[in-house]
């Protein structure tokens, strides 16, 4: 169920894009009358710097197009991006494009909510690239293209990082000297519009907890968990950059920051091959030796596989613990995307190691896939609500643009 929009305003669609080093997902949502917006379709283009292969299919799953991209430019800001405008305009037809969101992963300290994209606006946030130097540059070069392209067009820029800017500003320090702190050095939590989606579905789906609080875990590939109260982010896993906190498919999650300085006197690494082995080579895929993808090692029956899928859980384990304290105390926890949402045996070893929190699993419930998957007598009750964070994306633009 769709988070309760506040206003109306103009119809049209509204496009919205997450780019990436590979791949650029994207999908066109419709305003509706009552200011909600409406999935019309989704789609990606994979491949991006290779073969590119774009996809989309309509709201209702069925594959609509998908063909190989034979283009000369294969980045994300060159004939590509031309050649899925010109898709979007033609499939579009006289209905009007009343703007492009854009999922930018770092907004610094300053950015606290979606802003409308102009030149200066893109120019700080340019500037914080050395904050994110593997996913801002991907992030904007889309935003530039689009504007040199479609200059009468509205962006809107949505923050991974914005939902943690209320947060206590304790929370956002690290053990660091001013000047550093001053620099933009601290925590900044991520995945924000997937927390921001669930804290307004929790209205729907699970009033009792809502203003409550709550743990949201959100684990995927990338995975973080976000304590909230009230609807709003108290504490989050991840700090400076997506590396912090719980392990994740292919990034180690917390480590302490003598392991690097290891890696670089003993091992003679460069910070670049730091980064690669932190970011792609460690977490599930690291630990197994086998994959990255939680279903390959939970089909495994090698000793390596089960290691790495107790070290996830774990993981997840002393967030949860920790981000209880940071609460003082627990109403509810919340599994969200695509581990979180289908990984049945993840969430039953969760819940049974957070028994000591009041948590009493329901195992039909679970196996169901919830959304309720503690029995009635559960001191703290456990769900599993779907994220969607290009919904709130479409959202946020359409809001923006109509202020």
């Amino acid at each position: 169920m769709s988070p309760q929009p506040e206003q109306a305003t103009q119809a049209g669609a509204l496009l919205v894009v997450n780019a990436g080093s590979s791949s650029l997902k994207f999908s066109i949502y419709r305003a509706t009358a009552d200011g909600d917006v409406a999935l019309a379709l989704r789609g990606q283009i994979e491949g991006l710097g290779s073969r590119p292969r774009f996809s989309a299919k309509n709201a209702g799953g069925e594959t609509i197009a998908e063909e190989d991209w034979s283009v000369a430019d294969t980045r994300v800001d060159g004939q590509v991006l031309d050649r899925l405008l010109g898709w979007v305009t033609g499939w579009l037809g006289d209905e009007p494009l009343l703007a492009v969101g854009h999922r930018v992963v770092h907004g610094g300290a300053d950015f606290a909510a979606p802003v409308l994209i102009d030149a200066a606006v893109l120019r700080e946030l340019e500037a914080l690239t050395p904050l994110a130097p593997l996913h801002q540059p991907l992030n904007l070069a889309p935003v530039r293209a689009i504007a040199a392209a479609h200059p009468h067009v509205p962006q809107v820029a949505c923050f991974d990082t914005a939902f943690h800017r209320g947060r206590p500003a304790i929370a956002d320090r690290l053990a660091l000297p001013q000047t550093i702190h001053d620099e933009g050095i601290r925590r900044y939590g991520f995945h924000g519009s997937s927390y921001a989606y669930i804290a307004r579905a929790l209205k729907d789906a699970a009033p009792a907890i809502a203003d409550g609080r709550v743990v949201i875990a959100h684990l995927g590939n990338g995975a973080s968990m976000c304590a909230i109260r009230g609807g709003k982010s108290v504490e989050t896993s991840m700090g400076f950059t997506a590396l912090d906190g719980l392990v994740m498919g292919t990034r180690c999650g917390a480590l302490d920051p003598g392991v690097i300085l290891h890696l670089i006197r003993e091992h003679g690494m460069t910070a670049e091959a730091v980064e690669n082995l932190l970011y792609h080579q460690a977490g599930l895929l690291g630990v197994s030796g086998i994959s990255s993808d939680i279903r390959d090692l939970l089909d495994s029956d090698d000793d390596a596989a089960r290691t790495a899928i107790d070290l996830f859980v774990y993981s997840i384990g002393r967030e949860l613990g920790a981000l209880c304290a940071a609460l003082g105390g627990l109403d509810g926890l919340v599994f969200t995307a695509g581990i979180g949402e289908n990984a049945v045996s993840i969430r039953e070893r969760v819940c049974r190691d957070a028994a000591w929190l009041g948590i009493d699993l329901d195992d039909a419930a679970n196996r169901k896939g919830g959304p309720c998957i503690t029995t009635p007598e559960s001191a703290v009750s456990a769900w599993v609500v779907p994220t969607n964070e290009e919904y709130m994306i479409a959202l946020d633009t359409l809001r923006t643009i109509s202020r």
